[in-house]
């Protein structure tokens, strides 16, 4: 790629957009685009009007370019991951959040507020747990957008728990480093709402894009077992154990997961309600279920 001080702005954006789509990055010049607005300290409506003028190329972009064209995710060379109404710290070690799982919040918000007079009356403010929280995505936007809820979250990996701390303390988010599979006993029976991405990719299903292959951390992408399942079953048994009766759980899966997960939480005996949901782009992304009651044994029946 040319030294970035020999071309302009437009110029210099034009080629690092065709360095980008020859190393198959999938957004060239998005990516492109993204990188210039970084070292200016400007967004994407702002970078388009001052590709328009004569402005020059900002020091540094060519490497930051072939970074991008090495296909080192573009969040770990920004530092930043944008997500709902969120700017995250992201990097090596944290797990970088998906768009997709955006529909995932949007789930947990449109529950809390279709129920907000229920919970209020019962025991005051919503309270919500994400199990196996990553960058704190998930949480930080339930903070952020539902003030009046208390938000807990729990990440086992030691660097992607640094990471969750930077984006969710400052939202008054109760972060703990745990496991997810007996994370909070002391909370047992008191949430109202237990959302969860957890690891879901099968051992031997290895991912075709490298900045997922080479750069996400295994532990945020494997599952456990042959079919990835194990963590995302944990994760429902500890829903079952930490919500309220006809409090609300939802899990983000594959798409080819979903009829798995569905009969899983059906067979438990805990849930009642599961349903499937799409993501924006109309696959099967997520699973949600209300927990029952606990039954009454005939034992306790007759005494």
């Amino acid at each position: 790629m040319t030294s970035d001080a020999a071309l302009s702005l437009a110029d210099t954006v034009r080629e690092a957009t065709a360095v980008l789509a020859a190393a198959g990055v999938p957004s060239p010049k998005v990516d492109a685009e993204l990188l210039a607005g970084h070292l200016l300290g400007v967004g994407p409506g702002r970078l388009r009007a001052m590709v328009l003028g004569d402005t020059p190329a900002p020091a540094g972009y060519a490497e930051l370019v072939a970074e991008r064209a090495q296909r080192i995710p573009l969040q770990h060379i920004t530092g930043v991951a944008h997500f709902r109404y969120l700017e995250l710290a992201v990097g090596p070690g944290v797990f970088i959040p998906r768009p997709e799982t955006e529909s995932v919040v949007q789930l947990v918000i449109d529950w809390l507020a279709a129920r907000s007079e229920d919970t209020e009356r019962l025991h005051g403010r919503p309270k919500v747990v994400d199990l196996g929280t990553g960058s704190g995505a998930i949480a930080g936007s339930i903070a952020h957008e539902v003030p009046d809820a208390e938000v807990h979250a729990v990440e086992f990996s030691e660097f992607a728990h640094a990471w969750a701390a930077k984006n969710l303390l400052p939202l008054g988010v109760h972060l703990v480093r745990g496991d997810l599979r007996d994370a909070l006993p002391e909370h047992n029976g008191s949430f109202d709402v237990v959302v969860s991405n957890p690891p879901y990719i099968p051992a031997e299903a290895v991912p075709n894009e490298p900045e997922v292959a080479l750069h996400d951390p295994p532990e945020a992408l494997y599952g456990g077992g042959a079919d990835g399942m194990e963590l995302p079953t944990a994760a429902a048994a500890s829903a079952a154990r930490l919500l309220v009766p006809g409090g609300y759980f939802v899990m983000e899966h594959a798409e080819v997961q979903a009829g798995w997960i569905a009969a899983m939480l059906e067979r438990s005996g805990h849930w009642s309600g599961v349903t499937t949901h799409l993501d924006l782009n109309g696959r099967e992304r997520a699973t949600s279920a209300v927990r029952k009651p606990e039954a009454v044994s005939d034992e306790r029946i007759g005494q």
